[in-house]
């Protein structure tokens, strides 16, 4: 049986329209996760990251963290007295997973945040801490 140039033709346009059309299908259902909802208000106010940074490079005593069997032990520069502050846990795979925690350091300095709530994967750890009056930010890379 021979196909004729017409056929061909449209089988081609054919093909490439469902094509078109799956892909626009797989594009709506794909989900799209931003850092933050506030991602421009966040950005005009980067200045004031950097100027934590900065601070945060010049503490004696450095801010440390690590993962143990019962959660994560964070340990605070004993040096700087009044800190308070966030910990925001950032997955950024998936945004149900974040979440964020009071520092709430005891009186030798360390906090431990218990890991049994919290759902594996890989999450960027963000400190955004105050002591003293001066402001601070540490992150890192933590997986569970």
């Amino acid at each position: 049986m021979k196909i004729s140039w017409g056929t061909g033709i449209g089988a081609l346009y054919g093909s490439f329209v469902l094509m078109i059309l799956v892909m626009v299908g797989m594009s709506v259902v794909q989900k799209i996760d931003l850092v933050t909802d506030k991602y421009y208000e966040e950005e005009i106010q980067y200045q004031g990251k950097i100027d934590k940074v900065k601070n945060t490079g010049q503490l004696a005593t450095p801010l440390t963290w690590e993962v143990a069997e019962t959660g994560i032990e964070v340990n605070y520069p004993a040096d700087l007295k009044n800190i308070s502050g966030v910990i925001y846990f950032y997955c950024p795979s998936d945004n149900r997973k974040d979440f964020k925690v009071k520092i709430q350091p005891n009186s030798q300095f360390s906090q431990h945040i218990p890991t049994q709530t919290v759902r594996a994967g890989r999450y960027r750890i963000q400190f955004d801490w105050q002591a003293n009056g001066v402001g601070y930010w540490n992150e890192g890379i933590l997986n569970l």
